[in-house]
């Protein structure tokens, strides 16, 4: 079998797969032969610009809000009747808002409320939302996207390391109701070379890199790469946390 059909006649939705990581998650899925639903948040033409670069035909490009259960269901109705219905979940949607960890007040119940709506429940609400059809084929998966904040409590804000934290134990949660027709595992990357957090420059970013024992950031493509092994090689795993920081944690 050729790379190209690792995934032959697989359908995968990538939430967030208009951001650095999922649109990394996106091309390796269809590089390994799957049809990709490439989800942005709000915005349909940051999917299809996603879509128009992946290879193979069959993919499609849609828009939902993770915070918004009612369009979670929308979007999996549209990807069952368009598509076939889902065999892999990827939850890369996220967001954050940086405050100081010391600085407590600025730390509102608003942002504290958004962060984890959209990282831990928005998840939590799309797994929801596709487990029918992930489930029906007996070989469904989910992977999770967290970072290794949930357990170095090192982050932009106390709130996203509470946020990952609770998507670390929500998946193995998960893995254990959804077994055996559902698969759920937990990628961690380190500090992602990505723009996701605001008011971080490139001086910021290479002291990071060499504070980290393999001497540079996460790429996307690491993630990504990790994402596809959850889909491949890693059959016989479920309830997992897959770090890939490059030793950061240590």
């Amino acid at each position: 079998m050729t790379t190209s059909e690792l995934l032959a006649g697989k359908v995968a939705v990538v939430l967030g797969g208009s951001g650095g990581i999922g649109a990394a998650c996106a091309l390796l899925l269809a590089q390994a032969g799957a049809r990709v639903a490439v989800v942005a948040s709000r915005d349909p033409a940051k999917a299809e610009a996603v879509r128009h670069t992946l290879p193979g035909s069959g993919h499609g490009a849609y828009a939902a809000a993770v915070e918004d259960s009612a369009s979670l269901a929308r979007l999996a109705e549209a990807v069952r009747a368009e598509l076939g219905g889902a065999d892999i979940l990827v939850n890369s949607a996220g967001m954050t808002r940086p405050v100081a960890h010391g600085d407590l007040d600025a730390l509102t119940d608003e942002i504290f409320d958004q962060v984890l709506t959209v990282n831990c429940r928005g998840a939590f609400a799309a797994v929801r939302a596709f487990a029918p059809q992930l489930g029906a084929g007996g070989e469904g998966l989910v992977v999770n996207i967290s970072s290794i904040a949930a357990t170095t409590a090192v982050g932009s804000s106390i709130a996203y390391c509470a946020s990952k934290a609770g998507m670390d134990v929500m998946g193995a949660a998960l893995a254990r109701a959804l077994a055996p027709s559902i698969r759920v595992l937990t990628v961690s990357p380190g500090v992602v070379d990505t723009d996701f957090v605001p008011g971080r420059d490139r001086s910021w970013s290479e002291k990071q890199a060499s504070a980290t024992p393999l001497r540079r950031l996460t790429s996307p493509h690491d993630v990504a790469q990790a994402v596809l092994a959850c889909a491949t090689s890693l059959a016989f795993s479920t309830g997992s946390v897959i770090q890939v920081d490059g030793g950061r944690h240590l």
